[in-house]
Formats: structure tokens, C-alpha cells, sequence
């Protein structure tokens, strides 16, 4: 902390948005750019504590501190290096992570907290234009193969992880490109597809094989061929709505609409669930719902609202309200600044419709939102097929403390653990499980945990 006052001095302040009617156009990120001057100001917030409870708030352990400092000296390559080592893709968690560190950071307590996302942002983009993100495939091979079943950010995690171990990576894939809800899942507008294809060319210059299209339903065919395997399937068994009026047509779920926009907008065969000319009404008040909501938009909807069941949450906390005991806040994205409305205290009672199709939700108190798109995005209730694997109570995966299944060499991360969580938790989680399958496979391993993060090139360790 070259500044000891600067946290006192300078006010945090973000990057702006694009301007609406331009980002409504299109379905480019929404960011604008981050200067390296303004990354550099707001790291000078950065208090550097003695306890910095921003390495607790991040379920990486990122080393917040410590960039923040390089990053203020001007010495960014000394950042991206100290970003790398817990953070396997920095990029995708700058631009969809909600940034639980600023949560944490201690500035928070009486203060706006460091703008730490902002500055990840800066240094993963540096990191990328200045060509420093290169391939590290391993010096020597172990001989050892891994399955991977899933090709989202926790098996994407676990796959670089284990190649530059050493080991074989084969990454099976249902769908007919790598990503998972990366690719197919997070609209355009919050990342934009290119960052995928740069990641997943890294991995196959590192020597990983991306098997697509390929659904495995016999796990014990694919343990039998190889010496460990990862689970990392996610969880996207939708939950539902059994009320009246729910066999109606233009009720869908969430996920297969943002599905298929992100299909379209890849130049694939085009989907017929659109929104486009219709009154949509989206379920729920998570980053799905805000996902449907800035899609709905740019498809060129006649009208979006999106209903919560709850009261409307505050939009400050209280003082007394510190992490991590942190209270509901009425949390906006990017796609509540583009037009639409967001109605609260609205129990769905049942749905309305005429000639076999919804004509809008009717509400508990009898009042009716009109709809002829429903999109149901209320959360998800577990994995859609655990591979006869034995599952919590939660119906996600049953693993131990090192994320190994009942099943003998086969280990599980991510939401198919975890349930429906946060992209930084996936990785996390698939750099842990790469942790416990390169120990179970050697006996030993070099790799770093979330607790001993390691700068080095696992090339050399």
C-alpha cells in the first residue's frame, strides 16, 4: 500500500455502462472499458489489512491484496501472475462473478468497498491483449488419463489443472460445443463467446481432448477406461410451478429460452422459442430472470415484467449489517437499466389462457399480469441425471471432504456438489478436485489448493 490515506481520499467509482439504446441494439457486453487509469486509482483504495477478509469472501482465496498493490505500482504483469495462481479464468469471473469479496471487504464497514471486480476485470484484459495468457502444457506426462463429464467452468477448472499435472484429459460434452452454461447459457451481453473459444483453444493447445456430443449415461464404462474420473455436470433440474393452468402452451422454463438466443446468435439452427412481438413475464428475481429480461429486449419484445413473489428488498444495507451476515438488498443488473418493469409481493396463483395458450398469470389477491411468454425462472432443484451416483438430501451429489463420490476414483465439483451456485465456486471447486485426483493418482501432488496458492508454473513444480 504505497497510499495509506487513499482509501480516504478517493471516492469508488466504476467504469460506466454502454449507453442503453446502443447496448439494446446489440448483444455485445454491455461494459464499457476500464482505463488503466481508473483501475489504478481504485486500487490505491485498497487498505492492504492485516486480516483481509476479501480472501475469505472469495471462494477462490484470490490474493486481492496483492494485485490491487502491483496493480497501483503500475507492475501488471507481477498482477496477472498473482491473479493466475488462484484463478484459472479470471475473465469470466470479472465479468459474471456478484464479487462476494466486496462483500467482505473491510471498507464495507463503514465505507464503499474496494471496487475489486473492476480491477480483476483490468488485469484480465491487460493480461490477455499483452499476450501473456499462454498455453502451459506439462514438461512430462504421468501416464495417467482423466474423465470429465461436463464442460462448464468447474470441469473446465479441473481439466487445465490436471493436463498441466501432466495427465491425460478427455472432456465429454452433451452439446455440440464446449462451455456448458457458458456457452449456452449466459447471454452475449454478459460474455461474449469469444472469451469461451479463447479458453477452450488454450486447453487444447495444452493437450486436453473436448469429446462433444457425446452424453455419458454408463459411468462405470468410463471408469473402467480411465484411471480417475470428475463429475462436473452442474445442476439444472428446473424447479416448476404445479398450479392451474401450467399445461399451457408459452409457459417455459427459463434455460432453454436464453438457450436458445444464445443458439441464434451463434448462426446455429435457428429455435422457435422467442420473445420477440410478445408480452413476457419472467418468474423469479435472481441473474437468470435479468438474463431473460436483457434478452427478451434485444429480441424486440412488445412488453417484459419481471414478478417475484417477495416484498421488495431494500436498496441500502444498515450499517449494522456486516458480512457476512448480509442482509436482502434489491440487487439491479445492467438489464434493469434498459426498460421493463419489476413487480413484487406477486404470488402466481394459477395461469390464464385462452385456446390453449397462457394469457397471463393470475395473481393470489385475483389482480392478473398479462403474458403470452412465460418464462419460469425460480431456481433449480438439483442434478438431471447423477449417474447412479448416491445424492444429499438436496439432490446434488454425495462427496467427502475431497470431493470424491462413494465410487471408487470418481470425484464430483461444482453445482452438481454444490447445487445452483456462483461460477467462482466452480472453479474453485474443479481446482480442488484436480487437487484430490492428482494426489489420489501420484500419492502426491504439487497442485495448489485454495489454501496454499501457488504463483508458480506447474510446468516446473
Amino acid at each position: 500500500m504505497t497510499d495509506p490515506r487513499g482509501f480516504l481520499q478517493i471516492a469508488r467509482r466504476l467504469a460506466p455502462y454502454r449507453p442503453t439504446t446502443e447496448r439494446r441494439a446489440d448483444w455485445r457486453d454491455v461494459n464499457g472499458a476500464i482505463s488503466p487509469e481508473l483501475a489504478t486509482e481504485q486500487a490505491r483504495r485498497c487498505m492492504d489489512c492485516g486480516v483481509p477478509f476479501c480472501h475469505t469472501g472469495c471462494p477462490l482465496g484470490n490474493l486481492i491484496p496483492d494485485w490491487n498493490d502491483l496493480v497501483e505500482r503500475g507492475r501488471w504483469r507481477e498482477a496477472s501472475d498473482r491473479l493466475y495462481a488462484t484463478n484459472n479464468f479470471p475473465e469470466f469471473t470479472g465479468k459474471l462473478c456478484p464479487a462476494p469479496c466486496e462483500e467482505a471487504c473491510v471498507l464495507a464497514l463503514n465505507d464503499d468497498p474496494v471496487t475489486i471486480k473492476q480491477v480483476e476485470m483490468a488485469i484480465a484484459e491487460r493480461s490477455l491483449a499483452e499476450g501473456w495468457t499462454v498455453p502451459q502444457p506439462p514438461i512430462a506426462e504421468s501416464g495417467r488419463r482423466v474423465a470429465i463429464v461436463g464442460s462448464g467452468p468447474a470441469g473446465l477448472a479441473a481439466a487445465q489443472q490436471l493436463r498441466r499435472a501432466g495427465h491425460g484429459v478427455d472432456v465429454y460434452e452433451r452439446d455440440d460445443r464446449p462451455g456448458g452454461l457458458l456457452r449456452y447459457g449466459i447471454p452475449d451481453f454478459k460474455l461474449e463467446k469469444a472469451l469461451v473459444d479463447g479458453r477452450v483453444a488454450q486447453l487444447e493447445a495444452e493437450g486436453v481432448r473436448f469429446r462433444c456430443n457425446e452424453t455419458v449415461d454408463d459411468l462405470e464404462a468410463l471408469r473402467a477406461g480411465s484411471d480417475a474420473v470428475v463429475i462436473a455436470t452442474g445442476a439444472q433440474r428446473h424447479r416448476d410451478l404445479a398450479i392451474d393452468g401450467r399445461e399451457l402452451a408459452g409457459i417455459e422454463f427459463a434455460m432453454p429460452y436464453l438457450v436458445a438466443c444464445n443458439r441464434r446468435g451463434a448462426g446455429l439452427v435457428a429455435a422457435s422459442l422467442t420473445a420477440a412481438t410478445r408480452r413476457v413475464a419472467i418468474l423469479g428475481g435472481g441473474d437468470t430472470s435479468a438474463d431473460c429480461l436483457g434478452s427478451a429486449h434485444r429480441e424486440g419484445c412488445a412488453a417484459v415484467v419481471e414478478v417475484a413473489h417477495g416484498v421488495e428488498p431494500p436498496t441500502e444495507r444498515s450499517p449494522l449489517d456486516t458480512w457476512p451476515a448480509w442482509p436482502r438488498l434489491k440487487r439491479s443488473y445492467a438489464a434493469h437499466g434498459e426498460g421493463g418493469e419489476r413487480a413484487y409481493a406477486f404470488e402466481t396463483s394459477a395461469f390464464v389462457g385462452a385456446d390453449g395458450c397462457v394469457t397471463g398469470l393470475r395473481g393470489a389477491d385475483g389482480s392478473v399480469v398479462e403474458a403470452d411468454l412465460v418464462l419460469i425462472a425460480i431456481g433449480f432443484d438439483g442434478v438431471e441425471d447423477a449417474l447412479s451416483l448416491p445424492l444429499t438430501a438436496r439432490r446434488t451429489i454425495a462427496v467427502d471432504g475431497d470431493l470424491a463420490t462413494a465410487t471408487d476414483g470418481v470425484f464430483a465439483a461444482g453445482d452438481c456438489v454444490r447445487g445452483a451456485d456462483l461460477i467462482v465456486s466452480a472453479i474453485a471447486d474443479g481446482r480442488e478436485a484436480a487437487r484430490s485426483v492428482d494426489l489420489a493418482l501420484r500419492g502426491r501432488t504439487s497442485l495448489p489448493s485454495r489454501d496454499r496458492p501457488s504463483p508458480v508454473d506447474l510446468r516446473h513444480a
